[in-house]
Formats: C-alpha cells, structure tokens, sequence
C-alpha cells in the first residue's frame, strides 16, 4: 500500500456486520465503484461497497494523479531550460532531485487521496467491506466468510497493464504504470514501450526529468486513433525534447548483460539493439474479469471486452450492471464516473439512460496536450455524413503569441450545410481546458453561430474555439446579410468616386 494511503483502510479496519438486503452491492471502489456508491446512497439507498484492495483505484494511486503530477514537474523542468524564451536566463547547473520529485508525486497523491476514506464513507451511509468479492449466486456476494444479499449489483473492478509477450521481457525486469511511481531512482536510459497516452506521457516526462528515452511504437505514428496531423505535432515535440523515436517497430526480444537490459528492436529496414537500465511496458489494459464467479452468477463476459453490458450497462443478468473499465470502450476516469451515474440511475431510480448519449471527451497530457470529442472525419465518412472542417491556428491566437504557446490548432469539424458540430480535436498547451466548450455544444446541441458568439475574456487561447467559429459564421453568412454585402459591393461600382 503506497505510504500515505492508509486512511482508506487499515489493520485496525473490521468489516461491518452485512444488513439484510443491499438495495445496491458494488464490487470496486476505483473511480466507478466511489461515484456509484456516492450516488447510491444519496438515492436514500442501502449500499455495500467492496474492495479487495485499497479505496480510489488505479487512477489515484498508479494513473491519472501521479501521471500528472509528474508531468507538471517535468514541465517546470522544460520551461527553466527554456527561460530565454520568455526574456530571461536558465539556471546554470539545473540538477533534479529525482527523489525529492517522486516524493512530491506521493505528496500529491495522499493529498487528493485525503477526501477517500472508508470512514467518510461510513458516515455518507454506505456499508465498507475489504476483502475479495465473488458471486455465490444470481443475488448475491462472497466477501471472506460474509454473504451479502442484494436486490441489485454493479461491477466496477477497472482493468490492469498488460504484459507483452517478448521473450526475455519478463526474466529482464520491467515497469508499468502500476510501478514506476515507485521509483527512487531516475533511471538513466529508459525504453518505452508503446505510444499511445501512456507512453508519451511517461516518455517525454522522464526525458525532461533528465533521462535518456527510446520509444517503440509499432503503428506508423503514435496515438493511431487520432488524427494525423495532431500525432504529427506530437511525434515532432517528443524529438525535440530529445526522446529517440522509433516508428513502425517492434520489440521482438530482451536480455540482461550485468544490470543492464539489451533490447532488440525491430522495423521494416532495419534491426537494431538499445541498452537501458529500465523498460517502462504502456501497451494496453486488461479487463479485471477473473475469479469473480461471474459464471455463477449468470454474467456474461470475455477476457478481452470484458464484461458484456447494453447500451443501459445491464449485464446478461438483469439485477447486475457494470461500469467503467471493465466493460467500456473508453478507459478513463471521467468515463468511469459517467457511467456509473448512468448504470445507478437505470439501477434504482428506474431511468433510461443510455451510454451511447454521452458526450465523452478525451486528451493525452503531452505538451501540447491532444484532446478530442465526438466524430472523426473517418467516423463521418463511415456514417455517409458529408463534413465541412474548420480550423484556427494556435499561432494566430493573441494569448497563444503572449505565452510562447503557439504550437497546435483548434479544428472543428461540422455537418456540411449545418453548423452541427460533429466533433473536433484541439493541440495546444492546455487543450484539455479547452475541449469542455465543444463538448457542452455538442451536449446541448449548439452550433458554429452560438460557439461564434460566445464573448470570451481577452486574451484566452481558449478563444481559439470562438475563432474557429467565427471562421464558419463568416463563411456561411445568412442570406439578408449577403444581401447586404452585394448592394454595397454594387454601389462601390456605379459609384466610383465615392
């Protein structure tokens, strides 16, 4: 258990005595099983909340906290070494203190670890057992030698890193998400494995932090599902920072000479061989499927998808509903939270709600950070829905110019003949912040004309969105208004000296 986290749980802990009937039994308390649970017993509900191991899940202790807060000081790291760039000088001897950052990561983690604690859930009226969860029937849950009876159940036990079969791999040693902020120790030469968020997150944090990083990324550009030029912008900003990149390969083998790790890479032309002290693996997640009699209790589920739910997150038994990762196509925190208020509601409050309405957005923390919602231009094309695309670079916006920024665009991609915002994608320094206005007009509905008339705050990069908008406004001007525009086009030509 990270050092810090012992308020979640701990020896002096005794599982309550089970009530009669759960009105809602969740197995998992990560981001899913901690917002069900919430929910739930705001509902007026009786609840039991399970976990085997310790309270937040991954995303607290092993993913999206740490990772970021890592990243924000690898970041202050970029930018002192940066400083002529905003008119001053760089430290002469910029030493990092790798243990003193990895600790700050912990600080930050016990922090936000501090608001999740099985007491305070206690006292919200939600009943906290510790222990390994399996059905022992179609209604109810083994936990140690406790049953607990429930009317209705959701599974929210998340995923886990997956271990790629390289031979040698796993006799050499290697990271995961799920231990690299264990580190004391920076590690002086590190291969990344994998290019999706995971690994260019890892890759250019640690390279800032002052290790030399391989990346292996076996698809032609890293994060394949996003658009081209935004991996481009990316791939371009990982060399810069001095991470050696390496496209279309392969890690086909690994072995161990002393401390250090060879490892053979692999692509179209060529073979070569690397020497590192670490290998950090960021090449996918596995559903937490296993050993929860899921069989017993009538559930339907495969090692890869996971547990099979509808469009409502009801499971192949009516009474059990999943959330988060281990049964969504989206693996993020925010997902896992959305959908269990989804699954809740369908749950207890007999709604209807439906995964495939939300709006879900996404972004990968590089600098500039990639974020995107709704369609890609493929997606469109795949649904025969024509699309027009609207784009504003970064270096045109004002804030952008003032920060140094100017790296990325906002692009905006609409029905065609219809200012219906389909989707869009953002690269930019806080791309992040700004993809949530894009979201709630897709949400709610509003077109390019409303995004057009929002009044930002001058200078904001997040303007960016509003001129892009505006880009379409002017291109698709009501026809009173070109109306206009052609009298007085006509009267500059009959009168010439005016």
């Amino acid at each position: 258990m990270p050092a810090g986290l012992a308020e979640s749980f701990g020896p002096a802990w005794r599982n309550p005595v089970p009530a009669g009937v759960y009105d809602l039994a969740i197995i998992g308390a990560g981001p899913a099983g901690l917002n069900a649970a919430r929910i739930a017993a705001t509902l007026g509900a009786k609840v039991a909340l399970i976990e085997r191991d310790r309270l937040g899940g991954g995303s607290l202790t092993v993913g999206s906290v740490p990772s970021k807060a890592i990243l924000r000081t690898a970041r202050f790291y970029a930018e002192m070494r940066a400083a002529e760039d905003y008119g001053g000088r760089p430290p002469r001897d910029i030493s990092i203190d790798f243990g003193t950052v990895m600790e700050r990561v912990r600080s930050v983690r016990r922090r936000i670890g501090h608001s999740i604690s099985a007491d305070r859930l206690t006292t919200a009226g939600v009943d906290v057992f510790f222990g390994r969860a399996r059905f022992a029937g179609r209604r109810s849950i083994e936990v140690g030698d406790a049953v607990l009876r429930f009317d209705k159940a959701l599974i929210a036990t998340g995923s886990r890193s997956v271990t790629p079969e390289v031979p040698g791999l796993a006799e050499a040693g290697y990271l995961t998400n799920e231990t690299v902020f264990d580190l004391t120790e920076r590690p002086r030469r590190l291969l990344v494995m994998g290019g999706g968020p995971l690994g260019c997150e890892a890759a250019q944090a640690f390279c800032r932090l002052g290790s030399q990083v391989v990346i292996a990324q076996d698809d032609p550009m890293f994060l394949p599902r996003e658009e081209r030029d935004a991996a481009q912008i990316l791939s371009d900003a990982l060399a810069r920072d001095g991470v050696e990149v390496h496209l279309n390969t392969t890690v086909t083998g690994v072995r161990t000479e002393g401390d250090q790790k060879i490892v053979a890479l692999s692509s179209e032309d060529s073979r070569t061989e690397v020497t590192v002290d670490q290998i950090l693996v960021g090449i996918g997640r596995a559903r937490n499927v296993e050993s929860l009699g899921l069989e017993t209790a009538g559930v339907r589920y495969d090692a890869a998808s996971g547990v099979q739910v509808d469009d409502f997150l009801r499971t192949s038994n009516r009474r059990i509903y999943a959330a988060g990762d281990v049964c969504s196509e989206h693996q993020f925190t925010h997902v896992a939270e959305a959908s269990a208020r989804v699954a809740v509601l369908n749950a207890l409050a007999m709604r209807r709600e439906r995964m495939s309405a939300l709006t879900i957005p996404w972004c990968t923390y590089t600098d500039p950070e990639i974020a995107h919602v709704g369609l890609y231009v493929r997606d469109a094309w795949r649904r025969s829905i024509p699309v027009e695309t609207y784009v504003m670079l970064m270096h045109d916006v004002d804030r952008a110019v003032a920060d140094g920024e100017e790296e990325g665009f906002v692009k905006i991609h609409t029905q065609e003949g219809t200012d219906r915002v389909l989707g869009a994608t953002i690269v930019a320094r806080h791309a992040g912040e700004m993809i949530g206005e894009v979201s709630l007009a897709i949400r709610l509905g509003l077109g390019m004309r409303d995004l057009a008339r929002v009044i930002h705050t001058y200078p904001t990069q997040a303007a960016a969105v509003r001129m892009a908008a505006v880009t379409f406004s002017s291109a698709h001007l009501p026809f009173s208004l070109k109306a206009l525009r052609w009298l007085r086009r006509l009267r500059r030509v009959s009168e010439p000296g005016r």
